[in-house]
């Protein structure tokens, strides 16, 4: 079973960059979908992004295609999620999650393994 750890949230201010990152404790990414979803307590799941095995990116969430952007690097060893302009709304626990699917899916069902989460918190 792949271990997922993200890192890079933390307290900012509105209007700042932050970089999260999704890493595999054992395994390269490569051969998986990855996605990013946010939850806040009490609210739904919301799926943020995906890349696919194909390498196929996904914004699933229109509100926020201006400001969050996916990426990994060359081997996929990680995946990053970097959020431009972060908002007080972007205050969430971050995580990732992969799924053997060749496509990427907005479906939190579709995804098999999750890290703990990185939360990020906005405020002034």
């Amino acid at each position: 079973q792949v271990q997922l750890v993200e890192s890079g949230g933390g307290s900012v201010q509105p209007g700042d960059t932050l970089r999260l990152s999704c890493t595999a404790s054992e395994y390269t990414l490569e051969f998986y979908t990855v996605a990013w979803f946010r939850e806040v307590p009490g609210q739904r799941r919301e799926a943020l992004s995906c890349v696919s095995r194909g390498g196929q990116q996904v914004i699933f969430l229109d509100s926020v295609k201006d400001r969050f952007t996916i990426s990994s690097d060359g081997a996929k060893t990680t995946v990053y999620l970097q959020i431009s302009n972060l908002r007080r709304e972007d205050t969430a626990l971050y995580s990732c999650a992969v799924s053997n699917d060749w496509l990427c899916s907005d479906l939190a069902t579709r995804y098999k393994a999750w890290g703990q989460g990185t939360q990020v918190t906005v405020s002034s």
